[in-house]
């Protein structure tokens, strides 16, 4: 929506780029109200905010100053905020299954992107990455969004490759490749909902 992702960037002086990082008003309030009324809607006890406002005072400052705002009109939900480093540290000292647990909750969600692109970059342009926790971090991230149906479909079709077994890429002890594993999961999408 914004931040560091806006493509606002420009070399100022040759060899020197700067890239702006967006933050306003209205976005920082709709994801605060999005993020409180998705653990309403699931029943969780706690918000947490994960932001670097220690030191980039202003653009995340005003971020985290509207959660705070929102914040106040859900006193049964506990808020909180965390530092990203502090975040890192603490995910990357988990095991890796802490990974698929987590996606989809809104505070992680840029998080894990960045861990998968880790996890991928040894792959780059070799075809032979796992796809898996891609399109499972993308049904998790549709059902976050209420859309259940289509959250459904895609892991159902995940599982069912899996289960079959004959699309395996190096990692599951076979020489599928990565475009291979997806062109599976996508023959067997029913986008319409028999």
């Amino acid at each position: 929506m914004e931040g560091e992702y806006n493509s606002l960037e420009h070399e100022s002086v040759r060899g020197m780029i700067e890239c702006l990082k967006i933050i306003t008003r209205a976005k920082s309030q709709w994801i605060a109200k999005f993020a409180f009324d998705c653990a309403t809607k699931k029943g969780w006890s706690k918000v947490t905010a994960v932001l670097k406002a220690n030191i980039m005072k202003l653009g995340d400052g005003l971020f985290l100053q509207y959660y705070e705002k929102v914040a106040e009109l859900y006193p049964q939900i506990k808020f909180e905020t965390i530092i990203i480093d502090n975040c890192c540290r603490i995910c990357t000292s988990l095991m890796c299954w802490v990974c698929p647990v987590s996606v989809g909750t809104l505070s992680t969600i840029g998080l894990l992107a960045w861990l998968g692109e880790l996890a991928w970059y040894p792959a780059v342009g070799r075809n032979i990455a796992n796809p898996i926790a891609i399109l499972l971090s993308a049904s998790n991230m549709l059902q976050h969004l209420s859309l259940e149906h289509h959250s459904s479909i895609i892991a159902d079709a995940v599982k069912k490759v899996i289960k079959v077994g004959k699309v395996r890429t190096q990692d599951m002890g076979s020489y599928s490749t990565t475009v291979d594993f997806i062109k599976s999961v996508i023959g067997l999408l029913d986008l319409h909902g028999s």
